[in-house]
């Protein structure tokens, strides 16, 4: 008999509405902060059980699974992350996805990150290096969310960079958008996104990742955090969830998208509009799917795809397309204290000499017609086989490799520089699932032979 069909038996459905209420006061005399929050869901399932239909039913299951779980979290006295992201996330970081786990009104989190980095004094090829060391709040992040009802919520991201905007610094707008929830399998978003490729992109809270910084294979070919305005769908079906959005784009070339000032040899990370005064001549459109067969396994490809000339026209009189396709295939495996990610991705770009005409590009300095890479990381809690820790102490070693110049149009050169390795090797540290402290070695090497080593500490939290 499936839950459905329990859940139209008049006994059962008396019998589990009882069952909730008779919980909700055992929390009640916890004091838990979270316990206002779980009565108000169970007034609104007990008004729900008494007038559902049979339309109504997939709505039910999803809230019923939803407040299992967090009983049972609060029953055991865990408050790790996972504890408090919602079933429904649309593919956010578990402080990112606070707001779907209220019952309404406000929801408020956030996360921040500091980082020291010590540099090498010389290059691989034992040239002297200038740069210096440095520690940096990084980032201070607030999310801020309002359920309006069951259906509608409004979600958002503010970023406070470096520290202050007297500096370097900036405040951004990470995403902020609207979701209507019309069911587990389908459910629109609409605003300011982010673009589900990768793993970073979406979950960028340090004590999610491994790493003191994040992947450079995640910046240079993915350019994280990398955010557009637009709407889209999304859903999860069984073991399958997605993501697709229709969006603004990249700007290929300088001075037509607000903010961007073009794709260049180190990538395509200049051409984002950070969401300011986006260009909307050229769209993009953008998907994910992801399947998850068991519990800590994933296997997923996204992609992105649209022009990113936004209309420019050559000194020759031609229109810039710039088509641009972005593919990444993924998976990560997650169980019993360890920690694996691999992930490749492949960008390909036309009218690249149109764009390098149109920057000013001559020699080594053209923009990669394509672009290549792939890292793959591990870590193992060496504390997961204490049963009942809610310590971790994760040692982790990252291997990534990289060309934002695999490929150039003819006329032009490659620059050794692009072609790029990097390994990683460190430990993160979290007393709490929410607070981390990470420490690693970052061996750089390059074609070019201008690597220069470096290393890190963060300290990052989430809440």
């Amino acid at each position: 008999m499936t839950f459905r069909q329990l859940l139209n038996r008049p006994p059962f459905r008396s019998l589990l509405l009882a069952a909730l209420l008779l919980v909700a006061p055992g929390m009640a005399a916890d004091a838990d902060p979270r316990v206002e929050a779980l009565e108000n869901e169970i007034v609104e399932l007990r008004a729900l059980i008494a007038g559902s239909s049979h339309d109504r039913l997939e709505e039910l299951e999803r809230r019923l699974m939803q407040l299992a779980e967090q009983v049972s979290d609060l029953q055991a006295g865990d408050t790790a992350p996972t504890a408090i992201a919602p079933v429904h996330s649309g593919g956010l970081g578990p402080a990112a996805s606070k707001v779907y786990g209220v019952g309404h009104g406000v929801s408020l989190g956030g996360y921040g990150e500091m980082l020291y980095e010590n540099f090498n004094s010389t290059a691989e090829d034992g040239s002297p290096v200038s740069t210096r060391d440095q520690l940096d709040f990084l980032r201070a992040i607030v999310y801020i969310g309002y359920k309006f009802n069951d259906r509608i919520l409004f979600n958002s991201e503010i970023e406070f960079e470096h520290a202050t905007t007297g500096g370097s610094g900036e405040v951004s707008v990470e995403f902020a958008y609207l979701d209507f929830l019309v069911r587990e399998s389908f459910n629109v978003r609409a605003g300011m996104v982010l673009i589900p490729v990768g793993f970073v992109n979406e979950l960028h809270e340090p004590p999610v990742f491994l790493g003191a910084r994040r992947p450079y294979v995640e910046q240079r070919l993915l350019p994280s955090t990398w955010r557009e305005n637009g709407a889209g769908i999304y859903g999860r079906h069984g073991p399958l969830s997605y993501r697709a959005y229709l969006t603004t784009n990249l700007a290929a070339v300088d001075g037509v998208s607000g903010g961007a000032s073009g794709f260049s040899s180190s990538g395509v990370r200049g051409g984002r509009s950070k969401g300011s005064k986006s260009s909307a001549e050229d769209l993009a459109f953008s998907g994910r799917l992801d399947w998850e067969p068991d519990h800590g396994i994933l296997l997923g490809a996204s992609f992105v795809s649209g022009n990113t000339g936004q209309s420019a026209v050559s000194s020759g009189g031609e229109t810039i397309d710039g088509r641009t396709t972005m593919f990444d295939i993924h998976a990560q495996y997650q169980r019993n204290g360890v920690q694996a990610r691999v992930l490749f991705v492949d960008t390909e770009i036309e009218d690249v000499v149109l764009i390098n005409e149109f920057q000013g590009f001559t020699g080594s300095d053209s923009v990669g017609e394509s672009q290549s890479g792939w890292y793959g990381e591990v870590g193992y809690d060496v504390l997961a086989p204490r049963t009942g820790s809610r310590r971790s102490l994760i040692p982790y070693l990252r291997y990534e490799s990289y060309d934002t110049q695999e490929a150039v149009p003819d006329g032009f050169s490659r620059d050794p520089a692009r072609e790029v390795t990097v390994t990683t090797i460190g430990v993160a540290w979290k007393p709490i699932p929410q607070v981390v402290l990470k420490a690693d070695w970052n061996d750089i090497s390059n074609e070019g032979g201008s690597g220069v080593d470096q290393f890190n500490v963060a300290l990052g939290f989430l809440f």
